[in-house]
């Protein structure tokens, strides 16, 4: 058995792990690399083994960290059978071909830059992928996994998936083999869902297993309560509309938009905002993710199961509007004030939110609201660390908007739950991934009565 790391090795994005097993090979994930231009280049870079070699590729989940270079696998040559959860499946296609119509429109917009230089002979930008690229990649996706339902891969090795309670149909992936007579097994978290949120089950404790490669993306900090980050979002709203203004909201289309508007539902239910509350969800691919979710009740808790029994859709309402088209979307700069405007993407490296961070980020009654994770080198990150001027569309902007960071939103379980986690396994060996430098280093000290490794990217491992 041999364990290789192609993506997410000490960085936050781009999950990619390689197993090899009696000639077969098994590929965890197959994510994108986000950040700057650096980054970017990375993903076009070659994965660090052949695609076409590759025999099953296993979806922990849809985000684009990790599902964003299916296309690309394919496009390389993968023609093996990709084997996830039906939720999971569903928002992989609306996640792939929005990244691919965004690959596009990039590769165009380099295209016209170079053009307006005159130079001759210059290479013509292509897209990492396209759309078609996407389209293909879905007559790959086989058999569909049922949660705790081993499935054969081969005979000798099987898989299960385990509910991770992250976002809608993420799962933890078990591993299992014989070797010298013996059963052997590996977990692989995928991402790990924050306890006793809204909407999705708590994630599901690992079984015991000789083997655990885990994300740290939160493994420095505990998260805050949920009620007072529930009360500061609400807060934020009541003072910007106080002050005659807008809130933005980046937003991560899978999960994180569906939860917030879950809360701004409830503040409305209870008295705690105005029932005449204006929403706009401008996220083309937030709201096909939220409607995939109004089809996918198997993974509901209890209490959003007994709201949809009830007929109390906690995800519409009357004052909520879906954006779809893009002449709506630039209708909302008409709207000064007295609007939620809910926004792709999440760390604001593209989409519809760098739009309305343009028209908002100078205006002193708006706010901007983070409401979830913004890896290092991303827009989102340099206005939270401080920036006083960013740069969108070609034009300086000040950062003169109010603004608020609210963890206690986040779907990545914090310090604690990884570290319950990680205990449950009773793993002999920990591969520590899908974090900072740092963060693992501070994780790995809490840590006992297991071998802890830190893989590079690239790196290999016989098990």
């Amino acid at each position: 058995m041999k364990l290789s790391f192609h993506g997410a090795s000490q960085g936050v994005t781009g999950s990619c792990y390689l197993i090899e097993h009696a000639g077969v090979r098994v590929l965890i994930d197959c994510g994108l690399f986000q950040g700057g231009h650096e980054i970017d280049e990375d993903n076009a870079e070659p994965f660090g083994f052949d695609a076409a070699n590759i025999d099953f590729l296993l979806l922990t989940h849809a985000h684009l960290d990790h599902c964003g270079r299916v296309p690309l696998l394919v496009k390389r040559g993968f023609r093996g059978e990709i084997i996830t959860t039906a939720a999971s499946r569903a928002l992989a296609r609306i996640v792939m071909l929005d990244s691919a119509h965004l690959q596009e429109e990039d590769a165009r917009w380099r295209a016209r830059k170079l053009a307006r230089r005159s130079k001759k002979n210059q290479e013509i930008p292509e897209p990492l992928y396209t759309r078609l690229d996407a389209l293909e990649s879905l007559d790959y996706f086989g058999r569909v996994a049922q949660y705790n339902q081993p499935i054969t891969l081969v005979p000798g090795l099987t898989a299960m998936f385990i509910d991770a309670g992250h976002i809608l149909g993420s799962a933890s992936i078990r591993l299992c083999w014989e070797e010298s007579g013996a059963e052997r097994s590996m977990v692989f978290s995928g991402d790990i869902g924050n306890s006793k949120r809204p909407i999705l089950r708590d994630p599901t404790p690992p079984p015991v297993s000789d083997i655990i490669v885990m994300e740290t993306t939160y493994g420095n900090r505990a998260h805050k309560a949920l009620a007072p980050s529930v009360e500061e979002l609400y807060q934020a709203v009541e003072d910007t509309f106080r002050r005659g203004g807008n809130v933005i909201i980046p937003t991560f289309a899978l999960e994180r938009a569906q939860e917030i508007l879950f809360y701004l539902r409830a503040g409305m239910d209870s008295g705690r905002l105005s029932r005449n509350l204006q929403v706009f969800l401008d996220s083309p691919m937030a709201i096909s993710a939220t409607e995939i979710f109004r089809r996918h009740p198997e993974c509901f808790d209890e209490e959003t199961r007994t709201l949809f029994d009830a007929g109390r859709d906690p995800m519409r309402w009357p004052g909520l509007h879906f954006t779809a088209e893009t002449a709506d979307s630039i209708a909302l700069n008409n709207i000064t004030s007295g609007a939620v405007i809910l926004a792709g993407s999440g760390m604001a490296t593209g989409g519809r939110v760098r739009h309305h961070l343009k028209q908002h980020l100078w205006r002193e009654n708006s706010s901007v609201v983070f409401v979830g994770y913004a890896a290092y080198g991303t827009l989102a990150r340099r206005i939270i660390d401080g920036a006083k001027t960013v740069t969108l569309f070609g034009e300086e902007v000040s950062v003169r908007a109010h603004l608020y960071t609210i963890n206690g939103f986040s779907a990545h379980a914090d310090c604690d739950e990884l570290l319950a986690w990680q205990q449950h396994s009773c793993a002999r060996k920990t591969f520590l991934v899908h974090g900072e430098v740092e963060v693992m280093q501070l994780f790995a000290t809490r840590l006992k009565n297991t071998q802890i490794v830190m893989p590079k990217l690239g790196e290999a491992f016989e098990l």
